[in-house]
């Protein structure tokens, strides 16, 4: 049995972790408890008669915020699915596939993410206005795809046994019934990491939907938000309602998901 006073040196560690834990929570209270109020400044004194939810339906009926939630739902969807669908495919090319120059391709586009998001965003911003994509969900979620989402499939399909596949080979099955049927069951795990990391990217993103769209009806939740921040006075209450409803889906998505997302993150580094 161990000693009271061998016992805190053990406890330390805890302690610290709940002390960083506890921080990490306080802003995520704060901004809670402030969507509760109409404060006109920031400050931890609340006043509990003011609590009221009154904030909430003035977001939705006064202020028509559901439409642009809608636009972030489609393009965050859209976005999820086709980065999981591409990088998956490319994946299996640079991971099972044999061919020239196989390493060196792969490098070249793994580069591609050492690239400032703001280096891009004119090239990109001119692919999209001479092809016709201003204010278009396309606009909005096919920039989003990139090679991160390759490189961490990749890294994670090294764990594919090639002998299931030669096997497949041997039966006569085709590549891309091989590829829907085989690879893709055995890469849940990283392809839910991927749709994680996504989906927070995409959901949260401002500055992209910024520049590429110029019609009300095609701002997505995060542009809605910074609406409200007014020239002179603010309302942070009703900021703060706001940002409550556009963390919530990321959080809830993170806690059901989180069991394959720990998965698919720590099998991904194993080979490479």
């Amino acid at each position: 049995m161990i000693k009271p006073a061998k016992r805190w040196p053990l406890m330390l560690p805890a302690l610290f972790l709940a002390g960083m834990a506890a921080l990490a929570i306080v802003p995520f209270v704060f901004m809670f408890i402030t969507s509760l109020t109409s404060k006109r400044y920031l400050s931890f004194n609340f006043d509990p008669s003011d609590f009221s939810i009154k904030n909430y339906p003035i977001i939705f009926n006064n202020l028509n915020i559901g439409r642009n939630m809608l636009n972030s739902v489609i393009v965050t969807f859209f976005a999820c699915f086709f980065n999981c669908l591409i990088g998956s495919m490319a994946a299996y090319g640079f991971a099972k596939k044999r061919f020239r120059f196989r390493e060196a391709l792969f490098m070249l586009y793994l580069a591609t993410i050492m690239l400032p998001t703001q280096v891009k965003l004119i090239p990109v911003y001119t692919i999209i206005r001479y092809g016709g994509l201003m204010n278009t969900y396309p606009a909005l979620f096919l920039p989003l795809i990139d090679a991160f989402g390759v490189f961490l499939i990749r890294q994670f399909m090294f764990n594919v046994p090639d002998e299931l596949l030669e096997a497949a080979n041997i039966d006569g099955c085709g590549e891309s019934r091989k590829f829907f049927t085989i690879v893709i069951p055995l890469i849940k795990p990283v392809l839910v990491s991927l749709t994680i990391f996504t989906f927070i990217n995409c959901w949260n993103d401002f500055l992209w939907p910024l520049v590429i769209t110029t019609r009300p009806q095609m701002q997505t939740l995060t542009l809605a938000l910074a609406a409200l921040r007014g020239n002179y006075l603010t309302n942070y209450g009703l900021v703060m309602s706001g940002a409550t409803i556009a963390f919530l889906p990321s959080f809830f998505l993170f806690l059901i998901l989180q069991k394959q997302f720990v998965e698919g993150i720590t099998l991904s580094g194993i080979k490479g």
